[in-house]
Protein backbone atom coordinates (compact mmCIF):
# COMPACT_ATOMS: atom_id res chain seq x y z
CA UNK A 1 0.00 0.00 0.00
CA UNK A 2 1.46 3.44 -1.23
CA UNK A 3 0.12 7.06 -0.77
CA UNK A 4 -0.92 9.10 -3.50
CA UNK A 5 2.70 10.53 -3.64
CA UNK A 6 4.41 7.18 -3.79
CA UNK A 7 5.85 7.39 -1.14
CA UNK A 8 6.23 3.68 -0.12
CA UNK A 9 7.69 4.56 3.28
CA UNK A 10 4.31 6.71 4.37
CA UNK A 11 1.12 4.45 4.18
CA UNK A 12 -1.59 6.26 2.31
CA UNK A 13 -5.63 7.02 2.89
CA UNK A 14 -7.40 3.53 3.28
CA UNK A 15 -11.11 3.29 3.61
CA UNK A 16 -12.85 0.61 5.66
CA UNK A 17 -17.07 0.47 5.37
CA UNK A 18 -19.65 -2.25 5.66
CA UNK A 19 -18.74 -4.05 8.81
CA UNK A 20 -18.27 -3.74 12.85
CA UNK A 21 -15.34 -1.67 14.21
CA UNK A 22 -14.91 -2.75 17.86
CA UNK A 23 -12.98 0.59 19.29
CA UNK A 24 -12.01 -0.93 22.25
CA UNK A 25 -13.06 2.78 23.68
CA UNK A 26 -16.67 2.95 23.11
CA UNK A 27 -19.77 2.27 21.22
CA UNK A 28 -19.18 0.03 17.49
CA UNK A 29 -19.37 2.13 14.42
CA UNK A 30 -19.53 0.68 10.74
CA UNK A 31 -16.38 2.71 8.72
CA UNK A 32 -12.66 3.62 10.03
CA UNK A 33 -10.56 6.13 7.94
CA UNK A 34 -6.76 5.78 8.30
CA UNK A 35 -4.01 8.02 7.37
CA UNK A 36 -0.64 7.95 6.59
CA UNK A 37 -0.15 4.71 9.64
CA UNK A 38 -3.00 6.91 12.30
CA UNK A 39 -6.51 6.12 12.69
CA UNK A 40 -8.15 9.75 11.19
CA UNK A 41 -11.75 9.03 11.79
CA UNK A 42 -14.32 6.78 13.01
CA UNK A 43 -18.04 6.74 12.31
CA UNK A 44 -20.98 5.50 10.56
CA UNK A 45 -20.31 4.99 6.72
CA UNK A 46 -23.62 7.37 5.50
CA UNK A 47 -21.25 10.18 6.77
CA UNK A 48 -17.97 9.75 5.56
CA UNK A 49 -16.20 12.82 5.74
CA UNK A 50 -14.35 11.58 2.28
CA UNK A 51 -15.15 10.81 -1.00
CA UNK A 52 -14.72 6.76 -1.69
CA UNK A 53 -13.20 7.51 -5.02
CA UNK A 54 -10.21 9.61 -3.18
CA UNK A 55 -9.01 7.53 -0.58
CA UNK A 56 -6.02 5.41 -1.77
CA UNK A 57 -7.53 2.18 -0.77
CA UNK A 58 -11.32 1.05 0.02
CA UNK A 59 -11.66 -2.23 2.03
CA UNK A 60 -15.17 -3.34 1.69
CA UNK A 61 -15.32 -5.11 4.60
CA UNK A 62 -18.62 -7.48 3.48
CA UNK A 63 -20.00 -7.77 7.47
CA UNK A 64 -16.20 -8.34 8.77
CA UNK A 65 -14.46 -7.23 12.14
CA UNK A 66 -12.52 -4.78 12.82
CA UNK A 67 -10.22 -4.61 15.82
CA UNK A 68 -7.36 -3.42 17.15
CA UNK A 69 -4.12 -5.72 16.93
CA UNK A 70 -3.48 -8.03 19.56
CA UNK A 71 -0.83 -7.52 22.11
CA UNK A 72 1.08 -10.58 23.56
CA UNK A 73 3.13 -9.85 26.64
CA UNK A 74 5.01 -12.36 26.98
CA UNK A 75 6.98 -14.34 24.70
CA UNK A 76 10.05 -16.06 23.62
CA UNK A 77 10.51 -15.48 19.82
CA UNK A 78 13.47 -17.24 18.40
CA UNK A 79 12.04 -20.09 20.29
CA UNK A 80 8.73 -19.79 19.15
CA UNK A 81 10.03 -20.03 15.58
CA UNK A 82 12.50 -23.17 16.85
CA UNK A 83 9.37 -24.72 18.28
CA UNK A 84 7.62 -24.15 14.82
CA UNK A 85 10.31 -25.76 12.79
CA UNK A 86 11.04 -28.71 15.27
CA UNK A 87 9.27 -31.64 16.47
CA UNK A 88 6.31 -31.03 18.41
CA UNK A 89 5.63 -33.90 20.94
CA UNK A 90 2.60 -31.96 22.71
CA UNK A 91 -0.11 -34.39 20.95
CA UNK A 92 1.85 -37.30 21.80
CA UNK A 93 0.34 -39.86 24.36
CA UNK A 94 3.20 -42.28 25.48
CA UNK A 95 7.19 -42.30 25.32
CA UNK A 96 7.26 -44.91 22.73
CA UNK A 97 5.31 -42.68 20.41
CA UNK A 98 7.85 -39.40 21.09
CA UNK A 99 10.87 -41.61 20.52
CA UNK A 100 9.34 -43.24 17.23
CA UNK A 101 8.76 -38.55 16.06
CA UNK A 102 12.18 -38.31 17.23
CA UNK A 103 13.44 -41.65 15.66
CA UNK A 104 12.14 -40.63 12.42
CA UNK A 105 13.79 -36.97 12.79
CA UNK A 106 17.12 -38.06 13.41
CA UNK A 107 17.02 -40.34 9.92
CA UNK A 108 15.79 -36.84 8.15
CA UNK A 109 18.51 -34.71 9.68
CA UNK A 110 21.33 -37.03 9.08
CA UNK A 111 23.17 -36.56 12.24
CA UNK A 112 22.41 -33.09 12.96
CA UNK A 113 20.76 -31.74 16.40
CA UNK A 114 17.36 -32.99 17.02
CA UNK A 115 14.80 -30.44 18.80
CA UNK A 116 11.79 -31.74 20.20
CA UNK A 117 9.73 -30.54 22.57
CA UNK A 118 6.34 -29.41 24.69
CA UNK A 119 6.05 -33.09 25.88
CA UNK A 120 4.54 -33.06 29.13
CA UNK A 121 4.85 -36.82 31.10
CA UNK A 122 1.78 -36.12 32.89
CA UNK A 123 -0.22 -37.32 29.39
CA UNK A 124 2.05 -40.16 28.89
CA UNK A 125 0.82 -43.36 29.78
CA UNK A 126 4.15 -44.63 31.23
CA UNK A 127 3.46 -41.45 33.92
CA UNK A 128 7.78 -40.33 33.22
CA UNK A 129 9.80 -38.82 31.17
CA UNK A 130 12.27 -40.00 28.44
CA UNK A 131 15.74 -41.15 29.28
CA UNK A 132 19.16 -40.42 27.52
CA UNK A 133 19.36 -44.02 27.11
CA UNK A 134 15.99 -44.22 24.88
CA UNK A 135 17.29 -41.11 23.17
CA UNK A 136 20.43 -42.27 22.25
CA UNK A 137 18.91 -45.43 20.98
CA UNK A 138 16.42 -43.48 18.64
CA UNK A 139 18.79 -40.87 17.65
CA UNK A 140 21.50 -43.13 17.13
CA UNK A 141 23.92 -41.71 19.11
CA UNK A 142 22.80 -38.27 18.53
CA UNK A 143 22.26 -34.84 19.83
CA UNK A 144 19.00 -34.66 21.34
CA UNK A 145 17.38 -31.54 22.85
CA UNK A 146 13.92 -32.12 24.32
CA UNK A 147 12.86 -29.00 26.15
CA UNK A 148 9.48 -30.01 28.57
CA UNK A 149 6.17 -28.02 27.73
CA UNK A 150 7.23 -25.92 30.72
CA UNK A 151 10.61 -25.15 29.35
CA UNK A 152 11.95 -25.54 33.06
CA UNK A 153 13.63 -29.19 32.32
CA UNK A 154 14.51 -31.52 29.55
CA UNK A 155 15.41 -34.51 28.46
CA UNK A 156 18.61 -34.63 26.69
CA UNK A 157 20.51 -37.74 24.83
CA UNK A 158 24.29 -38.57 25.91
CA UNK A 159 25.98 -36.19 23.62
CA UNK A 160 23.76 -33.55 24.49
CA UNK A 161 25.21 -34.03 28.17
CA UNK A 162 28.41 -34.27 27.59
CA UNK A 163 28.32 -31.37 24.60
CA UNK A 164 26.51 -29.06 27.71
CA UNK A 165 28.92 -30.40 30.50
CA UNK A 166 26.17 -31.49 33.05
CA UNK A 167 27.13 -34.00 35.09
CA UNK A 168 27.82 -32.84 38.82
CA UNK A 169 25.83 -29.66 38.22
CA UNK A 170 22.88 -28.75 40.15
CA UNK A 171 19.65 -30.27 38.09
CA UNK A 172 21.10 -33.21 36.53
CA UNK A 173 19.54 -36.58 37.97
CA UNK A 174 22.07 -39.34 36.12
CA UNK A 175 19.52 -40.65 33.75
CA UNK A 176 18.87 -37.49 31.53
CA UNK A 177 16.63 -35.28 33.04
CA UNK A 178 17.93 -31.85 33.67
CA UNK A 179 16.66 -28.73 35.63
CA UNK A 180 17.72 -25.95 37.34
CA UNK A 181 21.45 -25.02 36.70
CA UNK A 182 22.20 -28.53 34.57
CA UNK A 183 18.95 -26.99 32.50
CA UNK A 184 20.33 -23.92 32.02
CA UNK A 185 23.57 -25.65 30.71
CA UNK A 186 22.00 -27.71 27.85
CA UNK A 187 19.92 -24.84 26.40
CA UNK A 188 22.77 -21.88 26.27
CA UNK A 189 24.80 -25.29 24.94
CA UNK A 190 21.91 -25.75 22.28
CA UNK A 191 21.43 -22.44 21.46
CA UNK A 192 24.93 -21.43 20.92
CA UNK A 193 25.09 -23.09 18.07
CA UNK A 194 22.64 -21.13 16.38
CA UNK A 195 23.85 -19.42 13.12
CA UNK A 196 23.18 -15.82 12.16
CA UNK A 197 21.19 -17.22 9.26
CA UNK A 198 19.03 -19.79 11.43
CA UNK A 199 18.19 -17.42 14.31
CA UNK A 200 16.73 -14.52 11.13
CA UNK A 201 14.54 -18.11 9.75
CA UNK A 202 13.20 -18.72 13.09
CA UNK A 203 12.39 -14.91 13.88
CA UNK A 204 10.66 -14.62 10.72
CA UNK A 205 9.02 -18.06 10.97
CA UNK A 206 7.57 -16.58 14.50
CA UNK A 207 6.80 -12.89 13.26
CA UNK A 208 4.91 -14.64 10.16
CA UNK A 209 2.77 -16.28 12.69
CA UNK A 210 2.23 -13.86 15.17
CA UNK A 211 0.83 -11.79 12.44
CA UNK A 212 -1.51 -14.23 11.02
CA UNK A 213 -2.73 -14.57 14.42
CA UNK A 214 -3.66 -10.84 14.88
CA UNK A 215 -0.87 -9.97 17.14
CA UNK A 216 0.94 -5.95 16.48
CA UNK A 217 3.08 -6.43 19.40
CA UNK A 218 4.92 -9.04 21.28
CA UNK A 219 7.44 -8.56 24.56
CA UNK A 220 10.14 -10.48 24.22
CA UNK A 221 10.85 -11.70 27.88
CA UNK A 222 14.93 -13.21 27.44
CA UNK A 223 17.06 -14.04 30.16
CA UNK A 224 20.72 -15.67 30.40
CA UNK A 225 19.81 -19.09 31.21
CA UNK A 226 17.24 -19.35 27.85
CA UNK A 227 18.97 -17.15 25.38
CA UNK A 228 21.67 -14.55 24.48
CA UNK A 229 22.53 -11.04 24.15
CA UNK A 230 22.66 -11.32 19.97
CA UNK A 231 19.23 -12.97 20.22
CA UNK A 232 17.87 -9.88 22.03
CA UNK A 233 19.10 -7.33 19.75
CA UNK A 234 18.15 -9.62 16.83
CA UNK A 235 14.61 -10.06 18.40
CA UNK A 236 14.37 -5.87 18.55
CA UNK A 237 15.57 -5.92 14.60
CA UNK A 238 12.96 -8.26 13.27
CA UNK A 239 10.11 -6.19 14.62
CA UNK A 240 11.66 -3.13 13.74
CA UNK A 241 10.54 -2.41 9.83
CA UNK A 242 7.64 -1.57 8.47
CA UNK A 243 5.62 -4.39 7.69
CA UNK A 244 6.26 -6.64 10.77
CA UNK A 245 4.87 -7.31 14.06
CA UNK A 246 6.33 -4.93 16.31
CA UNK A 247 9.11 -6.04 19.38
CA UNK A 248 10.29 -4.76 22.74
CA UNK A 249 11.96 -6.39 24.92
CA UNK A 250 13.00 -7.09 28.52
CA UNK A 251 16.38 -9.10 30.24
CA UNK A 252 16.21 -10.75 33.38
CA UNK A 253 19.27 -10.13 34.98
CA UNK A 254 19.82 -8.75 38.71
CA UNK A 255 21.64 -5.94 39.42
CA UNK A 256 21.95 -3.82 42.26
CA UNK A 257 22.75 -0.43 41.43
CA UNK A 258 20.97 2.33 38.96
CA UNK A 259 24.27 2.56 36.76
CA UNK A 260 24.36 -1.11 35.92
CA UNK A 261 20.97 -1.24 35.01
CA UNK A 262 20.85 1.64 33.01
CA UNK A 263 24.35 0.54 31.09
CA UNK A 264 22.75 -2.98 30.63
CA UNK A 265 19.27 -1.74 29.51
CA UNK A 266 21.20 0.73 27.07
CA UNK A 267 22.90 -1.64 25.16
CA UNK A 268 20.65 -4.17 24.77
CA UNK A 269 17.75 -1.53 24.13
CA UNK A 270 15.17 -2.98 26.67
CA UNK A 271 12.51 -1.87 28.10
CA UNK A 272 13.40 -2.81 31.94
CA UNK A 273 15.51 -5.82 33.38
CA UNK A 274 12.40 -7.97 34.25
CA UNK A 275 10.68 -10.88 31.92
CA UNK A 276 12.58 -14.49 33.30
CA UNK A 277 14.19 -12.99 35.50
CA UNK A 278 13.21 -16.31 37.83
CA UNK A 279 12.20 -16.04 41.33
CA UNK A 280 11.36 -19.68 41.08
CA UNK A 281 10.53 -22.50 38.63
CA UNK A 282 7.26 -24.22 37.50
CA UNK A 283 4.55 -26.41 38.94
CA UNK A 284 5.37 -29.10 36.08
CA UNK A 285 8.71 -29.18 36.57
CA UNK A 286 8.34 -29.08 40.60
CA UNK A 287 10.33 -26.07 40.47
CA UNK A 288 7.84 -23.37 41.35
CA UNK A 289 8.37 -22.51 45.28
CA UNK A 290 5.58 -23.23 47.27
CA UNK A 291 4.31 -22.99 50.83
CA UNK A 292 3.14 -26.77 50.92
CA UNK A 293 4.20 -29.60 49.45
CA UNK A 294 3.97 -30.71 45.92
CA UNK A 295 1.90 -34.04 46.11
CA UNK A 296 4.27 -37.24 45.14
CA UNK A 297 3.23 -39.49 41.93
CA UNK A 298 0.42 -41.54 44.76
CA UNK A 299 -1.41 -38.16 45.36
CA UNK A 300 -0.24 -37.77 48.67
CA UNK A 301 1.92 -34.82 50.09
CA UNK A 302 5.83 -35.41 49.38
CA UNK A 303 8.72 -33.22 51.14
CA UNK A 304 9.22 -31.36 47.60
CA UNK A 305 8.30 -27.62 47.38
CA UNK A 306 10.13 -26.49 45.16
CA UNK A 307 13.08 -24.18 45.05
CA UNK A 308 13.06 -19.96 45.59
CA UNK A 309 15.99 -18.73 43.47
CA UNK A 310 16.12 -14.94 44.99
CA UNK A 311 16.10 -13.86 47.83
CA UNK A 312 14.09 -10.63 49.01
CA UNK A 313 16.88 -8.56 50.00
CA UNK A 314 18.28 -9.20 46.17
CA UNK A 315 14.74 -8.20 44.68
CA UNK A 316 14.60 -5.13 46.85
CA UNK A 317 17.85 -3.82 45.58
CA UNK A 318 17.09 -4.84 42.37
CA UNK A 319 13.80 -2.95 42.10
CA UNK A 320 15.54 0.05 43.87
CA UNK A 321 18.30 -0.05 40.64
CA UNK A 322 15.66 -0.27 38.03
CA UNK A 323 13.21 2.29 39.83
CA UNK A 324 16.05 5.14 39.67
CA UNK A 325 17.21 3.96 36.51
CA UNK A 326 13.86 4.73 35.22
CA UNK A 327 13.54 1.04 33.95
CA UNK A 328 10.46 -1.40 34.44
CA UNK A 329 11.32 -4.23 36.88
CA UNK A 330 10.37 -7.85 37.22
CA UNK A 331 10.55 -11.22 37.73
CA UNK A 332 8.86 -14.95 36.58
CA UNK A 333 6.98 -15.71 39.54
CA UNK A 334 4.18 -18.69 40.13
CA UNK A 335 4.20 -20.18 43.46
CA UNK A 336 2.75 -18.97 46.58
CA UNK A 337 5.96 -18.88 49.01
CA UNK A 338 8.01 -17.20 45.82
CA UNK A 339 5.76 -14.76 45.46
CA UNK A 340 5.78 -13.86 49.15
CA UNK A 341 9.02 -13.52 48.67
CA UNK A 342 8.95 -11.45 46.14
CA UNK A 343 6.55 -9.02 47.84
CA UNK A 344 8.51 -8.34 50.52
CA UNK A 345 11.53 -7.34 48.18
CA UNK A 346 9.04 -4.69 46.78
CA UNK A 347 7.32 -3.31 49.64
CA UNK A 348 11.21 -2.97 51.26
CA UNK A 349 12.12 -1.31 47.57
CA UNK A 350 9.06 1.33 48.23
CA UNK A 351 10.40 1.85 51.81
CA UNK A 352 13.53 3.40 49.76
CA UNK A 353 12.63 4.93 46.82
CA UNK A 354 9.03 5.94 47.94
CA UNK A 355 5.61 4.21 46.80
CA UNK A 356 4.89 6.55 44.11
CA UNK A 357 8.38 5.81 42.42
CA UNK A 358 7.45 2.24 42.54
CA UNK A 359 4.06 2.97 41.06
CA UNK A 360 5.18 5.35 38.14
CA UNK A 361 7.84 2.75 36.89
CA UNK A 362 5.04 -0.01 35.58
CA UNK A 363 7.19 -2.65 36.99
CA UNK A 364 5.65 -6.61 36.13
CA UNK A 365 5.78 -9.95 37.58
CA UNK A 366 5.42 -12.71 34.88
CA UNK A 367 2.68 -15.67 35.51
CA UNK A 368 2.06 -14.80 39.34
CA UNK A 369 -0.42 -18.32 39.52
CA UNK A 370 -0.67 -18.81 42.95
CA UNK A 371 -1.34 -15.36 44.71
CA UNK A 372 -3.02 -14.76 47.91
CA UNK A 373 -4.92 -11.68 49.31
CA UNK A 374 -1.61 -10.01 50.56
CA UNK A 375 0.08 -10.30 47.72
CA UNK A 376 -2.88 -8.95 45.21
CA UNK A 377 -2.65 -6.23 47.89
CA UNK A 378 1.12 -5.50 47.44
CA UNK A 379 0.67 -5.65 43.45
CA UNK A 380 -2.24 -2.82 43.27
CA UNK A 381 -0.49 -0.81 46.32
CA UNK A 382 2.53 -0.38 44.16
CA UNK A 383 0.83 -0.52 40.18
CA UNK A 384 2.62 -3.77 39.61
CA UNK A 385 1.61 -5.18 36.93
CA UNK A 386 0.19 -9.40 35.93
CA UNK A 387 1.68 -10.33 33.04
CA UNK A 388 -0.26 -14.06 32.90
CA UNK A 389 -1.17 -16.80 30.88
CA UNK A 390 -4.76 -18.03 30.67
CA UNK A 391 -3.93 -20.87 27.99
CA UNK A 392 -2.31 -22.45 31.64
CA UNK A 393 -5.40 -22.63 32.99
CA UNK A 394 -7.12 -24.19 29.86
CA UNK A 395 -3.96 -26.94 29.51
CA UNK A 396 -3.29 -27.63 32.73
CA UNK A 397 -5.75 -26.49 35.35
CA UNK A 398 -8.70 -27.62 36.66
CA UNK A 399 -9.79 -30.34 39.03
CA UNK A 400 -8.33 -33.12 36.83
CA UNK A 401 -5.47 -31.72 34.82
CA UNK A 402 -1.50 -31.26 35.86
CA UNK A 403 -2.34 -28.85 38.31
CA UNK A 404 -4.45 -31.04 40.29
CA UNK A 405 -1.82 -33.98 40.22
CA UNK A 406 0.88 -31.54 41.66
CA UNK A 407 -0.72 -29.49 43.57
CA UNK A 408 -4.10 -31.14 44.33
CA UNK A 409 -7.64 -29.80 43.42
CA UNK A 410 -8.18 -26.73 45.50
CA UNK A 411 -4.92 -24.87 45.02
CA UNK A 412 -5.29 -25.86 41.25
CA UNK A 413 -8.38 -24.13 41.05
CA UNK A 414 -7.18 -21.26 42.84
CA UNK A 415 -4.34 -20.93 40.04
CA UNK A 416 -4.60 -18.09 37.77
CA UNK A 417 -7.04 -16.02 39.74
CA UNK A 418 -7.64 -13.32 37.11
CA UNK A 419 -11.13 -12.18 38.55
CA UNK A 420 -9.20 -11.55 41.83
CA UNK A 421 -7.39 -9.88 40.33
CA UNK A 422 -8.99 -7.69 38.22
CA UNK A 423 -11.39 -6.69 41.12
CA UNK A 424 -8.31 -6.20 43.73
CA UNK A 425 -7.10 -3.48 41.18
CA UNK A 426 -3.97 -5.81 39.72
CA UNK A 427 -3.44 -4.48 36.20
CA UNK A 428 -3.49 -6.78 33.73
CA UNK A 429 -1.92 -8.15 30.16
CA UNK A 430 -2.26 -11.53 28.94
CA UNK A 431 0.31 -13.38 26.78
CA UNK A 432 1.10 -16.72 25.93
CA UNK A 433 4.34 -17.63 27.27
CA UNK A 434 5.27 -18.72 23.27
CA UNK A 435 6.18 -21.37 23.06
CA UNK A 436 5.18 -22.80 26.05
CA UNK A 437 1.66 -22.29 24.77
CA UNK A 438 1.08 -21.41 21.04
CA UNK A 439 0.61 -17.46 19.89
CA UNK A 440 -3.37 -17.88 19.52
CA UNK A 441 -4.99 -14.61 21.70
CA UNK A 442 -8.21 -15.76 20.89
CA UNK A 443 -7.56 -18.73 22.34
CA UNK A 444 -6.33 -16.54 25.68
CA UNK A 445 -8.81 -14.85 25.45
CA UNK A 446 -11.50 -17.81 25.45
CA UNK A 447 -9.37 -19.23 28.38
CA UNK A 448 -9.68 -15.83 30.62
CA UNK A 449 -13.71 -16.02 29.48
CA UNK A 450 -13.54 -20.21 30.32
CA UNK A 451 -11.40 -20.29 33.46
CA UNK A 452 -11.45 -23.52 34.59
CA UNK A 453 -12.80 -21.53 38.58
CA UNK A 454 -16.30 -20.14 37.76
CA UNK A 455 -15.66 -17.53 40.37
CA UNK A 456 -12.37 -16.11 38.27
CA UNK A 457 -13.37 -15.82 35.19
CA UNK A 458 -13.53 -12.52 33.18
CA UNK A 459 -15.85 -11.08 30.88
CA UNK A 460 -15.38 -10.77 27.18
CA UNK A 461 -14.29 -7.26 26.90
CA UNK A 462 -12.25 -7.65 30.10
CA UNK A 463 -10.12 -10.12 28.35
CA UNK A 464 -9.88 -8.62 25.02
CA UNK A 465 -8.65 -5.61 26.31
CA UNK A 466 -6.20 -7.37 28.89
CA UNK A 467 -4.64 -8.86 25.27
CA UNK A 468 -4.98 -5.54 23.23
CA UNK A 469 -4.98 -2.36 25.27
CA UNK A 470 -3.10 -3.32 28.72
CA UNK A 471 -0.27 -4.96 26.89
CA UNK A 472 0.66 -1.51 24.84
CA UNK A 473 -0.21 0.43 27.29
CA UNK A 474 2.86 -1.90 29.71
CA UNK A 475 5.28 -1.87 27.25
CA UNK A 476 4.65 2.24 27.19
CA UNK A 477 3.82 2.16 23.62
CA UNK A 478 0.47 4.08 22.44
CA UNK A 479 -2.03 1.15 20.52
CA UNK A 480 -4.77 -1.41 21.40
CA UNK A 481 -7.63 0.78 20.91
CA UNK A 482 -8.99 3.19 17.20
CA UNK A 483 -9.26 6.38 17.80
CA UNK A 484 -8.34 9.14 16.21
CA UNK A 485 -4.70 10.41 16.44
CA UNK A 486 -3.86 6.20 17.68
CA UNK A 487 -2.06 3.78 14.94
CA UNK A 488 -3.69 2.69 12.54
CA UNK A 489 -2.77 -1.10 14.17
CA UNK A 490 -6.07 -3.61 13.51
CA UNK A 491 -6.75 -6.69 12.09
CA UNK A 492 -9.65 -7.74 9.97
CA UNK A 493 -11.66 -10.85 11.09
CA UNK A 494 -14.30 -13.21 9.05
CA UNK A 495 -16.52 -14.69 11.87
CA UNK A 496 -18.63 -17.38 11.44
CA UNK A 497 -22.37 -16.61 10.91
CA UNK A 498 -23.98 -17.86 13.42
CA UNK A 499 -21.35 -16.03 16.30
CA UNK A 500 -23.57 -14.27 18.74
CA UNK A 501 -21.72 -10.66 19.54
CA UNK A 502 -21.54 -8.61 22.42
CA UNK A 503 -22.93 -5.42 22.28
CA UNK A 504 -19.31 -3.53 21.53
CA UNK A 505 -19.12 -5.78 18.56
CA UNK A 506 -16.70 -8.62 19.65
CA UNK A 507 -17.59 -12.36 19.35
CA UNK A 508 -19.20 -13.62 22.63
CA UNK A 509 -16.97 -15.67 23.64
CA UNK A 510 -18.55 -16.27 26.99
CA UNK A 511 -22.24 -17.71 24.88
CA UNK A 512 -20.37 -21.41 24.06
CA UNK A 513 -17.85 -23.16 26.23
CA UNK A 514 -16.41 -24.00 22.50
CA UNK A 515 -13.51 -22.27 21.54
CA UNK A 516 -13.89 -19.91 18.77
CA UNK A 517 -11.30 -18.98 15.88
CA UNK A 518 -11.92 -15.35 14.16
CA UNK A 519 -9.46 -15.68 10.81
CA UNK A 520 -7.71 -12.42 10.11
CA UNK A 521 -8.68 -11.37 6.25
CA UNK A 522 -5.72 -8.73 7.47
CA UNK A 523 -3.15 -7.28 10.13
CA UNK A 524 -1.84 -3.89 9.85
CA UNK A 525 0.71 -2.60 12.23
CA UNK A 526 1.20 1.70 11.79
CA UNK A 527 -0.47 1.23 8.63
CA UNK A 528 1.62 -1.22 7.41
CA UNK A 529 -0.16 -4.29 5.99
CA UNK A 530 1.88 -7.33 7.95
CA UNK A 531 -0.61 -10.22 6.52
CA UNK A 532 -3.05 -10.60 4.00
CA UNK A 533 -5.06 -14.01 3.61
CA UNK A 534 -4.98 -15.19 0.25
CA UNK A 535 -7.54 -14.70 -1.71
CA UNK A 536 -9.11 -12.20 0.86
Amino acid sequence: MTSSSGDPARPGTVLLRGGTVHTGTGAPVSAMLTRGGEVAWLGDAAELPVDPHDVDELVELDGALVTPAFCDAHVHLTMTGQGLDGIDLSGTRSVGEALRLIEAAARHTRGRPVYAHSWDETRWAERRPVTAAELDRASYGGVVYMPRVDAHSASVSSAMAAVARVHGLDGWDGTGVVTREAFAAVTNAFTSAMTPADRRYYLDLALRTAAEAGLGLVHETGADHLTSFDDVHAVLEAGAGAGRTGTVAYWGLLVDSAEEAAELARHLGVLGLAGDLSADGSFGSRTAHLLEPYLDDDGEPGQDRGFGYLTAEQVRDHVVACTRAGLQAGVHVIGDAALHTVADGFRQAAEIVGADAVRAARHRWEHVELPDADVLGTMAELGIWGSVQPAFDAAWGGPDGMYALRLGERRALAALPLRSMVDAGVPIALGSDSPITPLDPWGGVHAAVWHHNEAERLTVEEAFAAHTAAGFALAGRPGGTLAPGQPATYVVWDLPGDVPRTPSGLPDLAADPTPVRPAARRTVVDGHPTFRREGA
